[in-house]
């Protein structure tokens, strides 16, 4: 059947997901080889027999991690009536970064993009792709939202875009490093003020 993954596939994504959370918590300089085979109870030939390298492992890790985040908002954006409600999605799905569903460790393209900022092209260069995706659907909601007639015409899209995004990755980097989730509330409730300025 093709749609059956192969042996060799199967590994990679046991090996994706049993070190998803380590590298989203430590960072690719922090992961180590052995929190690897730690993770995954398997050697290092086998992990390496795998993947080309440990870079390999934290770029498919981020895809991961991201599309587990992206999904989330995209099952609530389908359900949500309004745009109004679909763009506060993003508010509500990263107000729960850490509980549930979410990656443990935290938003994947904040900690991706601290971590490898100067350090590695690659990851660095996801995170930045990543958050150029989430700009470009937030502006693509509140187009449709001025064409619905349900927002004012007239409306900056990149600027809503990037200060939702800024809202939201400030607030989860200051909740995390001061360990106080009550800030990322007190940033969400702008990102909310935000969303109902757009409204006619």
């Amino acid at each position: 059947m093709e749609n059956e993954l192969s042996k060799a596939e199967r590994t990679r994504q046991f090996i994706i997901e049993r070190t998803a959370a380590i590298f989203n918590k430590k960072g690719y300089a922090g992961t180590s080889l052995s929190d690897l085979t730690g993770a995954t109870g398997l050697t290092k030939g086998s992990i390496y027999g795998n993947f080309k390298n440990k870079e390999e492992v934290a770029a498919e890790v981020f895809d991961y991690n991201s599309a587990k985040v992206r999904n989330q908002v995209q099952e609530r954006i389908q359900k949500a009536k309004t745009y109004h409600d679909k763009l506060l999605v993003y508010a509500q799905v990263y107000h729960s970064f850490s509980r549930g569903d979410f990656p443990a460790g935290g938003c994947p393209i904040l900690n991706t993009a601290v971590d490898a900022d100067d350090t590695n092209p690659l990851l660095k260069d996801k995170a930045a792709r990543a958050v150029v995706r989430w700009k470009t659907r937030i502006e693509t909601l509140v187009t449709e939202g001025i064409e619905a007639g349900e927002f004012k015409p007239g409306i900056d899209t990149t600027e809503v875009a990037l200060s939702m995004i800024a809202l939201i990755e400030g607030g989860i980097m200051i909740a995390k490093v001061t360990d106080t989730p009550a800030n990322l509330d007190t940033v969400l409730k702008t990102v909310n003020k935000l969303v109902d300025e757009l409204k006619r």
